[in-house]
């Protein structure tokens, strides 16, 4: 990875953040974006630093189109074009479906899948441009599997296998690939308010008895990031500890 250029959306926090954090140890020149999270994104920007790595900073709300093209220019001042974009932010509005209201679903839409067009077309020139040039969407075994109240979010999420398919044809042209991580559980910061008992059941589906780490989602998107991966592309690689199963 030592001087490709990584964008990660929403690397703030959370599974994104463990991802820049991984490929910045790694030698990659890493955009850490968020959209509020500020003093976290800095506290990540110091990690990678500290770890030898190279980061700066750029706020943008991905589902703002002015606010990601803002986004590219740091990091054209920063490190020049990007080579490898990995379309991670993403929220949730959770809501049995019959309670959901409209303007919970637009919003999920606006930046799961709004935001991943957004970026994918602001940065597609350079990825397609690039010596090996790589998107990563980091969707989530909800969107395979589906999850009681998150009707809006396993739609947006489920919409990624599509885009990523779709959009890795056209890389293909270029010799860029494009790729999709389906994460399952993760031991985050969110996890942390999920109540006990919950947490104990979901656990319990997983054939491999634990959560996912950060660390096991960041090693698959290096592999995809990498010259390792040059035949790779269209993908959903699924990280959910066997849940398919």
């Amino acid at each position: 990875m030592d001087g490709r250029t990584c964008v990660i959306t929403g690397s703030a926090r959370g599974i994104g953040r463990g991802i820049a954090e991984y490929l910045g140890a790694e030698g990659a020149n890493v955009v850490i974006n968020y959209r509020s999270s500020e003093g976290d994104a800095h506290d990540a920007v110091d990690a990678i630093e500290d770890a030898g790595g190279s980061a700066v900073t750029a706020q943008a709300d991905v589902s703002d189109r002015e606010a990601v093209e803002h986004m590219r220019e740091v990091c054209l001042e920063a490190f020049g074009p990007a080579d490898v974009l990995v379309n991670n932010a993403g929220i949730t509005a959770d809501q049995q479906f019959t309670e959901m209201s409209r303007e919970d679903w637009d919003r999920v839409m606006d930046v799961n899948l709004g935001g991943m067009f957004n970026c994918t077309q602001t940065f597609y020139d350079d990825i397609w441009n690039a010596e090996e040039g790589r998107l990563i969407n980091i969707s989530s075994v909800v969107g395979k599997q589906g999850n009681f109240g998150q009707a809006n979010y396993a739609a947006a999420k489920s919409g990624m296998f599509g885009f990523t398919r779709t959009i890795a044809l056209e890389l293909a042209q270029g010799g860029s690939t494009a790729n999709c991580v389906a994460p399952g559980f993760t031991a985050t910061d969110m996890v942390e308010t999920v109540p006990e008992h919950v947490l104990e059941r979901i656990i319990s589906s997983v054939p491999l008895e634990r959560l996912a780490e950060v660390e096991d989602i960041a090693a698959v998107v290096r592999f995809l990031a990498s010259e390792d991966s040059s035949y790779v592309t269209g993908e959903v690689i699924d990280v959910n500890g066997g849940m398919d199963l």
